[in-house]
């Protein structure tokens, strides 16, 4: 028997957190599994409703490895499919009950699932008359506002560069993970070699252009975890093809970690990406950002 919360939970911000919060405490207390019930790949994609503009925050295994790591019993993810999309509320019920021995719902207050798209309200009332019970989670509001945190209001913090109260949303600072790939090896010229990332998703969402401090980790057997500063942008000063990158210069390091797979935390934006006359002009600039950023530590 478990206790079941169902959603997508991309990014795994605040107020999903408390959702599984709560969904660990029921279950303790029934002796029963806690079990998150997730989807893949976004129903935007699926359903192809303005895919071309969504951009998520967590990749699939990001987002697997964090709800585990927060204690719950099973993650299950199922694929959303076309099929999927055209089940009822009434009929996902049963399946979480029949196919995942659902006792119990733990439904955030914004929760929307089934073709009809029901309300928390409605999936309770439904699902007490299939012998299931539900608790309903209420929002966890941004500091300092009554505006309950959502993954929408995550995008807009990154799309803005502030990585900042993008971190006090989520709960966790923002990251990226990816295999590092070669570049055109002009870092290592400037005395500023990079880590130049190809993302684990490619509908990962990539924040504003600029200059971040930055921690990187480095699985290896343990988790090392090290300073550093990121450059998300086009490389404008070398002639870049435009096409956005996301290198970071890591401090005080100096191994060879191509085709190792790395994650990037965005601590804090400390410029705009900018055109510089020369590349000693550049040069400088990447050491007053890095005197800057060891400051800062």
């Amino acid at each position: 028997m478990a206790v079941i919360a169902t959603g997508f939970f991309d990014g795994v911000h605040s107020g999903h957190r408390l959702v599984i919060d709560t969904l660990l405490s029921e279950a303790r207390a029934r002796g029963e599994e806690s079990v998150v019930v997730t989807f893949w790949p976004h129903p935007r994609v699926t359903l192809g409703k303005d895919a071309d503009s969504l951009r998520l925050l967590t990749s699939r295994a990001d987002k697997e490895e964090i709800i585990l790591g927060l204690g719950v019993s099973r993650l299950e993810t199922v694929e959303f499919s076309k099929e999927f999309a055209l089940l009822s509320a009434l009929d996902y019920i049963r399946m979480l009950r029949d196919g995942y021995g659902c006792t119990e719902l733990v439904l955030g207050y914004d929760t929307r699932f089934g073709s009809e798209q029901l309300g928390p309200q409605a999936i309770a009332d439904m699902a007490r008359a299939e012998g299931v019970a539900s608790v309903i989670v209420p929002p966890v509001c941004a500091p300092d506002t009554d505006i309950p945190i959502s993954s929408t209001m995550v995008r807009a913090a990154l799309e803005e560069g502030d990585t900042v109260l993008a971190a006090e949303l989520l709960g966790r600072p923002y990251s990226l993970s990816g295999v590092v790939v070669e570049g055109n090896h002009l870092g290592r010229t400037l005395g500023f070699p990079t880590a130049n990332m190809a993302l684990d998703e490619p509908l990962l969402l990539i924040p504003r252009c600029g200059v971040y401090s930055s921690g990187v980790n480095i699985p290896d057997g343990g988790q090392r975890f090290l300073s550093g500063m990121t450059n998300v942008g086009v490389r404008p000063t070398v002639g870049g093809s435009g096409i956005l990158t996301v290198e970071t210069h890591i401090f005080d390091f100096d191994e060879d970690i191509y085709g190792r797979r790395i994650r990037v935390e965005f601590q804090e934006r400390i410029r705009d990406e900018r055109r510089f006359p020369s590349l000693d002009a550049l040069r400088a600039q990447l050491r007053a950002d890095a005197a800057l950023i060891r400051e800062e530590d």
